[in-house]
């Protein structure tokens, strides 16, 4: 079964319901999901040994939040080239830090990206959560 890690940074938890609901997404298409906060991130081999990466933060004053930053560049010491990736985020005024996550994604790890970061205001509103989940279908259908 392929494998599939989401990381999140959140301030108010936007964030993380969005990668949740990326999560069961994945999970409709048999792909085994571990969600993680940003925090519980320590080293880069903690990133090994799956298929699928989804990485995500709040936008905060036009940036994404510094754990996510922190997180970055460990994560660029993973081996994640050629790997399956997306981006998402949740913003209030502007989504700065998805965008951010996708290029870094795209053009520093060379990963096969989605194609495009989700952001979203909220997963509650104008049908979130069914773009949340077929984000992570968009995300299964490239294995």
């Amino acid at each position: 079964m392929a494998k599939a890690l989401i990381v999140y940074s959140s301030r108010s938890g936007e964030t993380r319901s969005i990668g949740e609901l990326i999560g069961e997404g994945l999970r409709f298409s048999a792909v085994d999901v571990t969600l993680r906060d940003v925090v519980e991130i320590r080293r880069e081999t903690e990133l090994a040994g799956f298929d699928i990466y989804v990485f995500g933060s709040s936008t905060y004053h036009g940036e994404m939040m510094d754990r996510m930053k922190t997180f970055l560049f460990l994560a660029e010491r993973a081996e994640l080239k050629g790997k399956i990736g997306g981006a998402f985020g949740s913003y209030g005024w502007s989504g700065e830090a998805a965008e951010r996550i996708f290029d870094t994604m795209k053009n520093i790890y060379q990963m096969e990206m989605a194609n495009g970061p989700l952001m979203l205001k909220t997963s509650s509103v104008d049908g979130g959560i069914k773009v949340a989940q077929a984000y992570g279908k968009e995300l299964a259908a490239k294995l």
